[in-house]
């Protein structure tokens, strides 16, 4: 049996896995004459609550405009190393869990998601779990986990560690 994908997800927040996987995506995407929708899902109740209970539009719009410019630079990135240029940004506010496995799968008909194993530190992964255990367990479509670099070697995960540190973070 041999299987083809059409729209592939690739979610990113910042992290050096994240940005392994978009690499990884890549390769199939070009095998497969696929398209790749890049998202970023920010978790706007990460960042406090104000007196009015509600967020400023302008804080809002920020975070956004930074979303948006991290993923643009991706793609462009992207397409000068490799020819690569079917690709989509998109920008979700929500659970990341929730938004990736169902809500954007489901509107955008994407067949595979590619996404790295871990982007949180193991404090968060602690508290909230982990986003891709989730996704990799519930969504209905097929979910390819990153845990290798380029060269298919184990990432290491203090090096990682210290790289995500330096990281921007958008979810």
């Amino acid at each position: 049996m041999e299987q083809h994908y059409t729209n592939i997800l690739v979610p990113m927040d910042g992290s050096v896995q994240a940005e392994l996987a978009l690499k990884k995506a890549v390769i199939v995407a070009q095998q497969d004459n696929a398209h790749i929708d890049l998202l970023n899902v920010l978790r706007i109740n990460h960042y406090g609550f104000y007196a009015s209970g509600s967020m400023p539009g302008g804080v809002i719009h920020d975070l956004v405009a930074d979303a948006t410019s991290y993923l643009d630079s991706l793609v462009q990135t992207t397409r000068a190393a490799t020819g690569f240029k079917d690709m989509a940004i998109h920008v979700r506010f929500g659970n990341p869990k929730t938004v990736i496995s169902h809500e954007f799968v489901t509107d955008h008909k994407n067949d595979l998601i590619v996404i790295g194993a871990t982007g949180m530190s193991a404090v968060a992964r602690m508290v909230e779990g982990s986003v891709t255990a989730y996704v990799s367990r519930i969504t209905a479509v097929d979910v390819f986990v990153v845990r290798t670099d380029e060269n298919g070697l184990a990432i290491d995960a203090s090096t990682v560690a210290t790289k995500n540190k330096n990281q921007p973070k958008f979810s």
